[in-house]
């Protein structure tokens, strides 16, 4: 790990101005459990780390205008016991409670996970988000196990690792960024995209000009999350290889509204760790809408939700686990047995 300088601001305005100050050499610090393992793998070299941590008004759950909004340093666990949260959206409680780390849930942040970079090993290992070895995808042509099975046409097979972006996107999340020109609101939705070749309007140029994945310039802080209070039934639903800390290989989220007569009146679903953004299944949630739930309706459901699945040559299991997934997050959400 090369050295780095440390600020601890007190509040957005000083740290805007540090991050003004230091330009695309600083890098934003919350719990630090994905930035630290990046810089002792060398895969990116910040001259200058500003931690959040010690500005008061970035963390908190609190009720505001007919929404739930959550500080970006607000940590895994404070969400966890959070009782409004446990009441209103319990697959945001799913979601979090799938990091099994005692460690990481107390460190880690809200914003943190929505900014985590990809676990991928090719990135890992200082390939970059498109990795290509003599014109060709290192991806495609080498061990793609754990890669996407949704919109990888391009470069781009990486997968987006967010545990909490599913949910959160279902549920029809913004999130209130800060910077030098003021504060913008994004839908969760449009925060993610897909990187090809190099063309990026988001870089890190502290990372020799490396793309992003998601839409956060070098000089603006993720102040919240809000989240729209009034959804009748949500859920998340992952599936590991294993239940010790690690990262789903699919996960699906849901959130349903039921009309007075049963029937479900508008419907989102939302797929992660398939694609390198966090993938919303249209096409299934337009099947969901207007039918009266039932197993076999959350099970045609999910086969919609695979229908436009590619898979590379070795996560083809991806699309089954993509299938169950949304099946049992629909029925999850329902109330209804497993």
């Amino acid at each position: 790990m090369q050295s780095f300088s440390y600020a601890s601001p007190k509040t957005t305005k000083e740290a805007v101005e540090l991050l003004r100050q230091k330009g695309a050499q600083a890098a934003l610090l919350a719990g630090g459990t994905d930035l630290l393992s990046l810089m002792k793998d060398s895969v990116v070299s910040p001259s200058v780390l500003i931690n959040l941590k010690s500005i008061d008004s970035l963390s908190g759950v609190r009720v505001s205008g007919g929404n739930l909004e959550i500080g970006s340093t607000t940590t895994l666990a404070e969400l966890i016991s959070d009782t409004k949260i446990q009441e209103l959206f319990p697959a945001l409680i799913q979601a979090a409670e799938g990091v099994s780390s005692p460690q990481i849930r107390n460190m880690g942040t809200v914003g943190g996970d929505l900014c985590q970079r990809p676990r991928c090993w090719y990135f890992r290992k200082g390939h970059g988000l498109l990795p290509r070895h003599d014109g060709d995808s290192m991806i495609k042509a080498g061990d793609n196990r754990f890669h996407a099975i949704f919109g990888n046409a391009g470069d781009a097979q990486f997968v987006n690792p967010s545990s909490l972006a599913p949910a959160l996107i279902a549920l029809g999340a913004e999130i209130n960024i800060t910077g030098p020109r003021g504060v913008r609101t994004v839908p969760l939705s449009d925060f993610y995209h897909i990187p090809s070749n190099g063309e990026d309007e988001y870089v890190l140029a502290y990372d020799e000009g490396a793309e992003k994945e998601y839409a956060l310039a070098d000089d603006e802080i993720l102040v919240d999350v809000r989240v729209p209070i009034g959804r009748d039934r949500n859920a998340t639903y992952e599936i590991r290889q294993r239940q010790v800390l690690d990262w789903p290989l699919v996960a699906a989220a849901v959130s349903l509204n039921f009309a007075s007569s049963g029937e479900i009146s508008t419907a989102s679903v939302v797929l992660g760790h398939v694609a390198p953004v966090p993938w919303i299944s249209k096409v299934a949630a337009q099947y969901l809408e207007g039918k009266m739930i039932s197993s076999q309706v959350a099970q045609q459901a999910g086969d919609a939700a695979i229908g436009e699945a590619v898979p590379l040559s070795m996560n083809e299991y991806k699309v089954q686990l993509a299938r169950v997934a949304t099946k049992r997050a629909i029925i999850r959400a329902a109330g209804m047995e497993i």
